[in-house]
């Protein structure tokens, strides 16, 4: 059996379809007869070199309620766009001056969203149909009828596919907006739970101070060190947020230790020592299961650790110890001996900067060791003038976390 033709409301009354449905139009395929919007008028532009063939399509044209306006050339036709709004172009293909592919070329550029139509002879229907691929909508072929009903199919197929084409990269746009909006949504989500860690953190640290008030400050100082040897050192960008939560966290495992050893005013037993550095894999048990800390815990699990494999708990070697591990050594090593203990009172600066000297490639990375000795005192002054004068204790707060964590180019 014969394909059925398959015809528009527009070819069986010659009439032109506009793009416009009614509210009640329902669902649709694309050759679908599409309803006519009576009160819209279409707006063509017809360019064509011969007076003739410009004067008889514009007249043909009107019978069916089509606003027309005519061009001698393809420049011509250019200045009439740039001055009136149109629908369609009906250009002639060979003219004198600028031809109709050139000036397809001008309008696919500067009109994206006009239907262009190509007239072309008998002997360059190839050439129309490499206009189409060059993004003219359809073609006519000379010598031509001026048949309404062909010229009114043409385009009404034209301007179909063009309403197609729109509501597409219409929907594309608000799918792009949805997706926007949804984003920043989600970015803001993740700011306030970010937030949220950093106020955990921040009770965390402030609950182990409490626990340690002999060493009341020490989280927090410890914690301004390292990062700022990590500034200086470079490279750490990525890593700078787990090495201020491990050094904020490291003694987080002391919470299980008894006061009765944690707070001894002399020295400890071999039995109490042993205790005490249990706190490093308790801190890491307490902390490895939470997933945004899951990198500080291999900080805090290896906090005492030392190059030479003198450290504990797992007598780690220098490869072996995480940078942010290292790092906090040195600076553990700077605070523990510049601040006052029960059983001794702060050593000087330089007496601190002897020993790490000394320990250098044995208990302490060298390169940060040597970043380490090259920071100038006033800056490890100011930041022990910083936590000194915050009353009781030093804690970290939430924004402090959140600014010092951040990269920032090594100035010092």
């Amino acid at each position: 059996m014969p394909p059925r033709k398959i015809t528009s409301t527009a070819e069986e009354r010659g009439g032109i379809d506009t793009g416009d449905q009614s509210a009640d139009s329902g669902c649709r395929l694309a050759n679908d007869p599409i309803p006519l919007a009576h009160s819209v008028t279409l707006r063509v532009l017809i360019v064509d070199d011969e007076a003739s063939v410009r004067k008889v399509m514009a007249a043909v044209l009107a019978q069916h309620n089509v606003t027309c306006e005519t061009a001698a050339s393809g420049e011509e036709a250019l200045r009439v766009l740039e001055t009136h709004r149109m629908d369609a172009v009906i250009s002639d293909l060979q003219m004198p001056g600028m031809s109709g592919m050139e000036l397809l070329a001008q309008v696919k550029q500067s009109y994206p969203h006009l239907v262009f139509m190509m007239v072309t002879g008998v002997d360059d229907i190839r050439v129309g149909i490499q206009a189409m691929r060059q993004g003219a909508d359809d073609y006519l072929v000379k010598p031509l009828q001026v048949d309404a009903n062909i010229v009114l199919a043409s385009l009404n197929r034209a301007l179909h596919v063009k309403r197609l084409e729109q509501e597409v990269e219409n929907y594309r746009h608000h799918l792009e907006e949805i997706v926007a909006e949804q984003t920043q949504q989600l970015r803001e989500a993740l700011r306030q739970i970010e937030r949220s860690y950093d106020h955990t953190l921040e009770v965390l640290g402030a609950a182990i101070d409490l626990r340690d008030s002999p060493t009341a400050g020490h989280s927090r100082r410890v914690f301004l060190y390292s990062i700022e040897i990590a500034k200086v050192m470079g490279g750490l960008e990525k890593e700078m947020r787990n090495i201020a939560m491990g050094a904020w966290l490291h003694d987080i495992g002391k919470l299980a230790i008894s006061d009765a050893i944690l707070l001894k005013p002399g020295p400890l037993t071999d039995e109490e020592r042993e205790i005490m550095q249990r706190h490093a894999q308790i801190g890491y048990d307490l902390v490895k299961g939470i997933s945004f800390l899951a990198d500080a815990a291999e900080i805090i699990f290896a906090h005492h650790e030392r190059c030479d494999g003198s450290g504990y708990p797992r007598g780690l070697k220098t490869e072996e110890i995480p940078a942010g591990a290292k790092i906090f050594a040195v600076a553990d090593t700077f605070d523990a001996m510049t601040s006052d203990r029960p059983y001794r009172r702060a050593l000087p600066f330089e007496t601190s900067r002897e020993v790490i000297e000394r320990g250098a490639g044995k208990l302490y990375d060298p390169q940060v060791a040597n970043v380490f000795l090259n920071i100038r005192d006033e800056t490890w002054e100011a930041i022990r003038s910083e936590t000194t004068s915050m009353q009781g204790f030093g804690f970290a707060t939430a924004s402090d976390i959140q600014a010092l964590s951040k990269p920032v180019n090594p100035g010092r």
